[in-house]
């Protein structure tokens, strides 16, 4: 019977322990504005349960050695229980609101994403490791660290720049790609970077030709032999991420398949994290950082290279092109989408010889490059898609006559109002007209707020001048310094203006080589003009008017009304004008939660001094309770209720505060 008593008494203190827990985590729920859950609850509880019991038990004996001697002899009585109950309670509260704190409501821990995400940092720090090592090596890390402060002279600056090259080299593909994509960066890298920089390349062997099997099948989702008569086991070309190979269909028609490196995609997820976290280093830490845009560098740059990664954004890039200048005398390929996956992508194979190999003597040089020069301003100012890397690498002559322009990995996109921002520019560039050019690029560019105007509007006078006087030949290399100038007021061009830019830059020397003497600018300006003047013209020019009329007619029914009304407040001297500060949701939102907080730290911090105060009032906390008297032991009381109150308030405040990043974080 004895045992029995034991038994339900256990039994009758457990079912106690939960209902006080269920209590415990609905008060808690609704004092610190934590989300109640059974889960969490139990885990706290559990928590509770272990350091509070320990917790209780050292509270009541009063030290560990007392606890040894006395609690294997003497049974728990009632204030016993009652203080490792109250414990228990206590430190289950603090676990309940700490799971808040660290894993806020909204987040799932899962178990197989934990083991994952362990992996992915082990090897992250093995690559940090070695490109710490790479830089160390190469005498940089003082510079990634903003702790190397040398001259500016250009000794200097040829040994950084060929140092961090040859580091980009050494550190892979990605890295080496970056370092391609800075070369054509010259509003933001001074010369001898983009010098050292353009010389990067990669040096890569094929697949082997079991590997390179097994990934075409694994693209096509089919044995090789089902889809092709032929296929080369032989590279036509071979890059970083990718090598593409000559094949023939079952109904002999020839294509070019393009085949993604095996495992290559991790390594550049990978690389393209670390390159992040670099960047947002470097931002922080250096003064270069900020002043040359370093994160949008790299989520740009990010962001192209997951494009380039899937085959089947490229394919569509090649559909989008060739729909939207269908008459183009330039030849796109045609993409098999039948056959083409994320990993692979084939597509019609064009025969001829790169641009670059070819003599200039041999071929119509000034109609091909004019021919170039049309189909990408056509991408850039009318389809608003367009070729973002045409290097003679990617331009063929063909067989046949004509030209073929390949690889729509990276490509570029502007929204209308841009391309209506670039014509305009080139506009004012024709007429030499500073004030509207100067217009044109505070429309696009990114934060025009404090720019002084006239300052920019007399600097681009001066660029003008320069490029643009009768008888002076413009080059590309003039967009160049207008890109620096914008650059020197603290102005930054959207990343798809750079790129159109870099992509006409990549193309002059083509054109240049095709037909030497052949002036880009010139017939920048020349197709720009025969742009406007073709909207500006007939029935063009009516067509823009009446779609301007239909957009203001709502406006203009209304302002008959809306003037009647304001000269009748006037008349009567009732006119008023409204101001709402905080209108917007998010304002008043965050406002109310400032306010909160102060109160809560208002009042913490009083609870707080309150409670010292009556601490020293009744001779302080470590004076024994049957020593007081029962007016000090109510003062003692309300000491340690103030010091509970004020440490739930501070509790609730850092809940707040947890909330309030989380909401915010990116």
């Amino acid at each position: 019977m004895v045992y029995v008593g034991e038994g339900i008494l256990q039994l009758f203190s457990l079912m106690s322990f939960v209902l006080l827990m269920l209590g415990l985590g609905l008060l808690v729920s609704r004092m610190m504005g934590v989300p109640f859950s059974v889960p969490r609850l139990l885990l706290a509880g559990l928590v509770g349960l272990v350091l509070g019991s320990a917790a209780g038990a050292l509270l009541h004996y009063g030290s560990v050695e007392r606890l040894a001697a006395e609690a294997p002899l003497t049974s728990p009585g009632p204030e016993y229980v009652f203080v490792v109950m109250v414990m228990s309670a206590v430190v289950t509260m603090l676990a309940f609101v700490g799971l808040e704190l660290a894993v806020p409501r909204g987040t799932r821990p899962r178990p197989l994403q934990a083991v994952r995400a362990v992996l992915d940092w082990s090897g992250r720090v093995r690559r940090y490791r070695q490109i710490t090592w790479i830089l160390a090596r190469r005498g940089l890390w003082g510079y990634v660290t903003g702790r190397r402060e040398d001259g500016d002279d250009s000794s200097t600056q040829r040994r950084l720049a060929r140092s961090l090259a040859r580091s980009m080299e050494e550190a892979g593909v990605v890295f080496v790609k970056l370092g391609q994509v800075l070369a054509t960066r010259r509003d933001l890298l001074p010369p001898v970077f983009v010098e050292e920089l353009g010389r990067l390349h990669s040096e890569v062997a094929p697949i082997p030709a079991d590997r390179l099997r097994e990934a075409v099948e694994r693209g096509l989702g089919r044995p090789v032999d089902e889809v092709f008569a032929e296929f080369s086991h032989e590279p036509l070309a071979a890059a970083s991420i990718a090598q593409a190979h000559t094949a023939r269909l079952l109904d002999g028609e020839e294509v070019v398949v393009k085949v993604q490196r095996p495992g290559i995609a991790p390594v550049v997820q990978r690389d393209l994290d670390i390159i992040r976290r670099l960047a947002a280093r470097f931002d922080e830490y250096t003064d270069w950082g900020p002043a040359i845009g370093v994160t949008d560098l790299a989520e740009g740059f990010a962001e192209a290279l997951r494009e380039e990664l899937d085959f089947e954004v490229e394919a569509a890039n090649i559909a989008a092109v060739a729909e939207a200048a269908p008459d183009s005398r330039v030849r796109i390929p045609k993409v098999y989408d039948a056959y083409t996956g994320r990993r692979i992508l084939v597509m019609e194979r064009l025969h001829g010889v790169s641009v670059g190999s070819v003599d200039p003597a041999d071929v119509p040089g000034e109609e091909i490059a004019r021919a170039l020069l049309d189909c990408l301003l056509e991408q850039v100012m009318v389809s608003g898609i367009f070729h973002a890397d045409p290097h003679p690498g990617n331009i063929l002559l063909l067989d046949g006559g004509g030209v073929g322009l390949l690889d729509y990995g990276s490509v570029g996109r502007l929204d209308g109002q841009t391309r209506e921002s670039l014509r305009l520019m080139m506009v004012a560039l024709d007429r030499r007209d500073a004030v509207l050019l100067t217009d044109t690029l505070l429309d696009v560019v990114t934060d025009p707020e404090g720019v002084d105007g006239e300052r920019l509007r007399r600097a681009l006078g001066q660029f003008m001048a320069r490029h643009l006087q009768g008888g002076m030949t413009a080059s590309m290399r003039m967009f160049t310094e207008l890109l620096l100038i914008v650059t020197r007021f603290g102005l930054t061009l959207p990343s798809e203006l750079a790129a159109v830019f870099r992509a006409l830059a990549t193309l002059e020397g083509t054109l240049v080589h095709l037909s030497p003497g052949f002036d880009t600018v010139a017939q920048a300006k020349r197709f720009a003009g025969e742009r406007v003047s073709e909207r500006l013209r007939g029935e063009a020019l009516r067509d823009l008017a009446t779609d301007e009329i239909v957009a203001l007619l709502p406006t203009l029914r209304r302002l008959p009304r809306r003037l009647d009304r304001i000269t009748d407040q006037l008349h009567k001297g009732r006119f008023t004008v409204q101001v709402r500060p905080f209108a917007h949701p998010e304002d008043r939102r965050l406002l109310g939660g400032l306010a909160r907080q102060a109160i809560l730290t208002v009042l913490a911090v009083a609870t707080g001094l309150m409670s010292v105060g009556l601490f020293n009032v009744t001779d302080g906390p470590h004076v024994a309770w049957a020593e007081m008297t029962v007016r000090a032991q109510i003062l003692n009381g309300a000491a340690w209720l103030l010091l509970a109150v004020a440490g739930l308030l501070v509790l609730r405040l850092l809940v707040g505060v947890a909330r309030d990043g989380a909401r915010h974080r990116p």
